[in-house]
């Protein structure tokens, strides 16, 4: 039995990644390409993945660390490195915004995989694209969703820690959520598709906790809450706990897995966040979260397919912004 799974499993993937490359031909432009650096780095993306693959079997959680990375990146000025930029005197940098900080995690992955790639092709592959390809290696190490990387990206030389305010925050309802993702160029659909990766990661307990305690002033427990989960939450989120760095699984039947339990965990009303539950709730948005509980595999090649789109945002390419030769500081 256990062999069958897996064989329909390798099989379900390869159909995947085959329909996923098919589609790129929609999103592709005249400069992201795949296979981009075969010609200029050809070890650059088995580099990646190497380091990728040791990271994340030392700690899973590093996968969902670096998608929401590559999303947070592409949602602020576009796919373009800037979300790796340290902070300078009288500048701080996207990654000092509460949204990220400190919350954003991968960013030492990012650099010991440009340090490597340095070494062997300098200053070719820009730091942006590694992100976009640690995000597609840690979807394929945790979810076995595999899709083509268009590349060709370069770094940005900018950034500024208020701009991340533009981020949609778990408060978000679902028409705030559609018109976040519309103003990148990403539909309704293509929102609820992404947000599948909730099924893996983590949340700290500052993030929805007004659910448990203060919800509004009829009700202190969001009512669109199961219950059940309410009281479990509260066991590992006390009200009165001063621990800022608890955390919960943002979806708890496969923390390490990335699936569409999310929806599923959504019709039982197990979402972790407001903007998670809101989705299902929401006339807008509530088919799409069924149809992604009930086939999981046709969420998988639309999860890929987002993925490409969402990494195609506002990048710079040809001879603007450079090839970072540290992916923490502009050159």
């Amino acid at each position: 039995m256990a062999s069958s799974s897996s064989q329909k499993f390798q099989l379900l993937s390869k159909l995947s990644f085959i329909i996923i490359l098919l589609s790129l031909f929609i999103f592709a432009s005249a400069t992201l390409q795949v296979g981009f650096y075969k010609p200029s780095c050809p070890q650059a993306v088995a580099i990646i993945k190497n380091v990728v693959d040791e990271a994340i079997d030392r700690n899973p959680g590093i996968a969902a660390g670096l998608i929401r990375m590559h999303f947070h990146d592409c949602f602020v000025r576009g796919c373009d490195g800037s979300v790796l930029l340290k902070s300078t005197p009288g500048n701080p940098a996207e990654r000092e915004h509460p949204a990220n900080f400190p919350s954003l995690r991968g960013f030492k992955v990012i650099n010991k995989a440009k340090v490597q790639i340095e070494t062997v092709c300098p200053q070719t592959v820009s730091c942006a694209d590694i992100l976009a390809f640690a995000a597609r290696d840690s979807v394929y190490k945790v979810g076995g969703i595999n899709y083509a990387v268009l590349a060709g990206r370069r770094d940005g030389r900018v950034s500024i820690k208020e701009e991340a305010n533009t981020l949609p925050p778990p408060s978000f309802n679902a028409k705030e959520l559609i018109n976040s993702f519309a103003q990148r160029g990403l539909s309704a659909a293509e929102m609820v598709t992404l947000s599948g990766a909730h099924s893996i990661g983590v949340a700290h307990c500052s993030t929805f906790s007004n659910r448990l305690y203060s919800f509004n002033a009829t009700h202190s427990q969001d009512p669109s809450m199961n219950p059940n989960y309410a009281a479990y939450l509260k066991t590992k989120c006390p009200a009165l706990s001063s621990d800022q760095q608890r955390t919960v699984a943002l979806e708890f039947s496969t923390p390490n897995h990335l699936d569409h339990q999310y929806y599923i965990q959504l019709k039982k009303h197990r979402g972790l966040l407001r903007s998670d539950q809101i989705l299902l709730r929401s006339p807008f948005t509530s088919r799409m979260v069924l149809e992604n509980a009930n086939d999981g595999s046709k969420w998988a090649v639309e999860f890929g397919k987002a993925m490409v789109k969402m990494g195609s945002i506002n990048v710079l390419t040809g001879s603007q912004g450079e090839i970072r030769r540290h992916c923490s500081f502009v050159n």
